[in-house]
């Protein structure tokens, strides 16, 4: 997870070391890791996003498959020494843009970013993802386009709208096919 973006994997120090663990195993299974989180409490939960590597819906049985796969490594290696929940799970249709390479993906789409730093005294941004120029992410909002350089991504994410509905609609049926 080296290509990884914003600070909200990196708040959890075992977590580099889970991805290290993890993601070799999803990679020789045809998916690919989007994000890694460990949601504290009584009952730690470490949830586990991936995708299909063919762009495809993730089902049910995927999420299984991979579940199984994942949980025998952790079983083996121990990262997390407590007792916890391990949960597999699809992006969705809003999902976390995690790799610089998201920006490409998903130019002409809406997301939200959110920054560690304001520029220009703004740390939010909400607009249209016009895709990657150098070490910065070109984006389109309501009154300027604006430069966010990757390194202050804390997090970012596509916004749920008609367009990318239709957009998940389409590659449905496209996979179905």
């Amino acid at each position: 997870m080296t290509d990884r973006i914003g600070t909200a994997e990196g708040s959890d120090p075992r977590l580099p070391r889970i991805a290290e663990l993890v993601e070799p195993t999803v990679e020789a299974m045809g998916y690919g890791l989007v994000r890694i989180v460990i949601n504290p409490g009584r009952a730690p939960r470490l949830q586990v996003m991936v995708e299909r590597k063919d762009e495809s819906p993730l089902s049910l049985e995927d999420c299984a498959e991979v579940s199984r796969a994942i949980s025998a490594v952790l079983d083996v290696e121990d990262p997390i020494p407590s007792s916890y929940t391990l949960e597999v799970s699809s992006p969705g249709i809003d999902r976390p843009l995690t790799r610089a390479a998201d920006f490409e993906r998903f130019a002409g789409y809406e997301a939200q970013v959110e920054l560690t730093d304001p520029i220009e005294g703004q740390r939010r941004f909400k607009g249209r993802i016009l895709g990657l120029q150098g070490d910065a992410v070109r984006m389109a909002g309501l009154e300027r386009e604006a430069l966010l350089p990757l390194r202050l991504i804390r997090r970012a994410k596509l916004v749920l709208n008609d367009e990318l509905l239709a957009a998940e609609a389409m590659r449905a049926r496209r996979a179905k096919e």
